[in-house]
């Protein structure tokens, strides 16, 4: 029995020595195939923005002669001199700010209560709430805008901020990431703090919401995104250029003469838009990961 066993055991070992030593002679080839893989996807990735960036620093002329070219022969600033000259401009900066700031907020406050209720409290019709909120989130914008116009009128919110910002004050999604966070948090915690008298609201402030705290950065650059890039709906609702967002503002506005298009105005503008995004998610990158990875914990 014990040659048996001392048997096996040298098979074993010569086994993982194999095992070891095949990984030590393909991970040389395999790390730097793998990580030039990743470094073109990024860079195929990273082309549109680069080339967004070079168009904004070229003249019209230069686009239309050389449009495929990812560097400016004679880089120029005029096209963002021009933007920030454009009647409507700074109006058009600020009401995409307060959108996207209602927007924000909305998410914030809805689908953490809306996450939390779903995910801790124990009250009929819970499975069938989280079900039409699935729901909703397979439900395309194209299918509901026009109920949501309708809406909005009869409110008398149309050519308004509020009437702009009201359809994404609570996304589906954003409920969903919240509720699925909510879920990984142990049930033990909050029956601890029921039982030293804490009420729901004082959990929920006290200590669902700053556990919480990957989640809410994560549906504040979603929401955020969201609100910031939407052109459909804000042209749908804002009826005079007082409401329009910068998106709205910037398309209405990059007209150049005898109705041709201002490449280099559009593009200067699309760089405007895309920094506030871009700093956000520097900003909450590291907590948009963990938000995203406790979604899946349970």
């Amino acid at each position: 029995m014990t040659a048996v066993t001392a048997s096996e055991n040298t098979d074993m070992t010569a086994l993982t020595t194999a095992t070891a030593r095949s990984a030590v002679r393909t991970r040389p080839v395999a790390q730097p195939l793998l990580y030039g893989t990743l470094v073109l996807c990024a860079l195929l990735t990273l082309l549109p923005f680069l080339w967004g960036i070079s168009g904004s620093l070229r003249s019209l002329d230069e686009i239309r002669s050389d449009p495929g070219s990812l560097f400016p022969h004679h880089v120029t600033l005029d096209n963002f001199s021009r933007l920030f000259r454009t009647q409507g401009f700074g109006r058009f900066m600020v009401n995409s700010i307060v959108v996207a700031a209602m927007v924000v907020a909305g998410n914030i406050v809805a689908a953490s209560a809306a996450g939390y209720a779903l995910a801790k409290l124990e009250f009929a019709g819970r499975r069938l709430a989280f079900g039409a909120v699935m729901a909703s989130m397979m439900v395309p914008f194209t299918a509901v805008f026009v109920p949501q116009f309708v809406l909005t009128v009869d409110m008398g919110l149309a050519d308004t901020l509020a009437g702009i910002a009201l359809p994404s004050l609570a996304m589906p999604m954003s409920v969903f990431i919240m509720r699925q966070y909510a879920s990984s948090i142990p049930d033990e915690l909050l029956e601890a703090a029921r039982i030293d008298g804490a009420g729901e609201f004082r959990i929920f402030f006290r200590i669902f919401l700053p556990l919480a705290g990957p989640a809410v950065a994560t549906i504040t650059i979603m929401s955020f995104l969201n609100s910031w890039n939407f052109f459909i709906w804000p042209l749908i609702v804002a009826q005079s250029t007082s409401s329009y967002t910068l998106p709205v503002g910037l398309a209405a506005t990059s007209q150049a003469a005898a109705h041709v298009t201002d490449y280099g105005l559009m593009l200067a503008g699309a760089v405007v838009v895309m920094l506030p995004v871009l700093v956000l998610f520097l900003f909450l990158q590291r907590y948009f990961v963990q938000g995203i990875a406790g979604t899946g914990m349970r």
